[in-house]
């Protein structure tokens, strides 16, 4: 049985990797993010295109996902810890994109 959920807002993050970055990319997102309550998967292809890497997260509206990042973007010992754990990976990936959907 499905139930219905509040979600009003799915956000897709998507990676595009170096060869063979993928997989070190995704661990990277999941010990960084462990916390965020938005974030629902991390997940890597396994057909389409490949290295690539999408984070899902939903939010019940868009103004959640603004405050979202409004959290992030404060200097707290949280974020400061995610930025540690974040280091290097930009030089893991070559492109990347943003999906939002609404939920009906």
């Amino acid at each position: 049985m499905i139930t219905k959920t509040k979600v009003m807002i799915i956000v897709h993050d998507i990676f595009v990797c170096k060869p063979g970055n993928a997989s070190k990319l995704a661990k990277k997102f999941k010990d960084a993010m462990a916390g965020n309550k938005e974030l629902v998967h991390i997940m890597t292809d396994m057909t389409g295109g490949y290295n690539r890497v999408v984070m899902v997260s939903q939010f019940e509206s868009l103004t959640a996902y603004d405050q979202s990042w409004e959290k992030m973007m404060k200097d707290t010992e949280a974020m400061k810890k995610m930025n540690e754990a974040m280091a290097g990976y930009q030089d893991m990936y070559l492109t990347g994109s943003r999906e939002i959907f609404r939920v009906w």
